[in-house]
């Protein structure tokens, strides 16, 4: 097949974001497959495309501005940005087989079409969050006519696929709510890259004596966005009460974002910054195998909103591929697969003094660390292995095109 993707975040693994996308499309071009990509360089300024080849995939990327710490209105413009630099930047491509527009932003769904239309093939839909769901939720759309021009652009992109890709269970019982067929929903959440976190255990040691500060205590890892749905701020309340119980407990925060300052403020303010609790700018994602490696137990948090619930993080399937047991604070698929699993923390979003003391407990049970860690590598493999992941993608695929010949062997007869 010859596979468009676009994908405005789309990363390779030198950049510091997800790389699943980079997995799957490489793994397609393994395969045989030609794989084209449209992104965007979010870190260049103004300019003209680019063109890269990264593992076989060509990628095509647009300098088109964006970062964590921008305000939602200049995002959005991004977004907009992005999507118009696309249908241009189409006319200079050769026809594919099929189009693949991964969401979000929803705006990728203008080229998406645009593009399928253009050259007779169908289009399959992926959503990593349910979009507008999720801005109305934490107040970035509030007028009435933003919010109906939004869930247009979400009928409009899924009444223009041939299968929509769903990145969590609770994703696709959104998108279904939408009228969209539930048989043409496929559920493929984020994957599992065992290849790249199978790093020797002597990997987690060298971080540990590089940094005198951690040595050989316990450490609980978040590596990730600083950014509003983030809620760092959590992690780092969570910290001063677990030094309270296990005063050697060391808590590592990577990454960046809009809440940075914020962070850091509150952490000097409870006297955990550079004693207890560190923060460190974010590293590319193929060194992060070794920062997981380091750590006891892993966190990936959410503000407390009911819609983040359904999120598909990729630091809880980093999480199991490294073989470490993960704690988050919120409720929804993956709190029920941690207590179904035993292989992880499903800590209190509002009591953090609970919250406290259940890490506290962890923290000390070096074995249940262990046994928690052995069963998040063992769910990993059996459930959310990226190959699998990829079988599935390709499945769709085929069964896109497939389903486009039927329709047009019927229009032609």
């Amino acid at each position: 097949m010859r596979i468009l993707l676009i994908d405005q975040h789309f990363a390779v693994p030198r950049l510091a974001t997800s790389t699943f996308p980079f997995v799957l499309m490489s793994e397609l071009v393994r395969r045989g497959h030609q794989v084209t990509v449209l992104t965007t360089d979010q870190g260049s300024g103004r300019g003209s495309w680019y063109e890269t080849e990264e593992s076989g995939i060509v990628v095509h990327w647009a300098k088109v501005p964006y970062s964590n710490h921008m305000r939602y209105m200049r995002r959005i413009m991004a977004f907009f940005q992005f999507a118009g630099r696309c249908i241009r930047y189409i006319h200079r491509l050769s026809p594919f087989d099929i189009v693949y527009a991964a969401s979000s932003p929803l705006t990728v769904a203008f080229p998406g079409v645009y593009a399928a239309r253009r050259w007779h093939c169908p289009m399959v839909f992926e959503v990593r969050d349910l979009w507008p769901e999720v801005p109305i939720a934490l107040g970035a759309l509030r007028d009435p006519l933003s919010i109906a021009a939004a869930k247009w652009l979400e009928r409009f992109a899924y009444r223009n696929a041939a299968f929509v890709i769903a990145r969590s269970p609770m994703m696709a019982d959104g998108v279904v709510e939408t009228g969209y067929p539930r048989e043409r929903v496929r559920v493929v959440p984020n994957a599992c890259d065992f290849r790249r976190f199978d790093v020797p255990a002597e990997s987690g040691k060298s971080f540990r004596q590089e940094n005198q500060w951690l040595a050989d205590r316990p450490l609980v890892l978040y590596a990730g966005a600083f950014g509003l749905v983030n809620g760092c701020s959590y992690i780092v309340r969570l910290a001063a009460e677990v030094e309270k119980l296990v005063p050697e407990a060391r808590f590592l925060l990577v990454g960046q974002g809009r809440e940075e300052q914020m962070i850091r403020d509150l952490a000097r303010e409870l006297g955990v910054l550079d004693r207890t609790l560190f923060i460190r700018p974010p590293v590319p994602k193929n060194e992060v195998p070794r920062l997981f490696s380091a750590a006891d137990i892993t966190m990936s948090t959410v503000i407390d909103v009911p819609a983040l619930h359904k999120n598909c993080a990729n630091k809880f399937f980093d999480s199991l591929a490294a073989g470490r047991p993960i704690a988050i604070n919120h409720e929804g698929w993956l709190a029920d697969l941690i207590r179904e699993h035993d292989c992880g923390l499903v800590l209190p979003a509002r009591d953090i003094r609970q919250a406290g003391q259940m890490m506290a407990q962890a923290l000390r049970n070096r074995d249940w660390l262990r046994q928690a860690g052995r069963r998040a590598y063992q769910l990993g493999r059996k459930q959310f292995d990226a190959l699998r992941c990829v079988d599935e993608v390709e499945a769709v695929l085929y069964a896109a095109i497939g389903d486009q010949e039927i329709e047009q062997h019927r229009a032609a007869a």
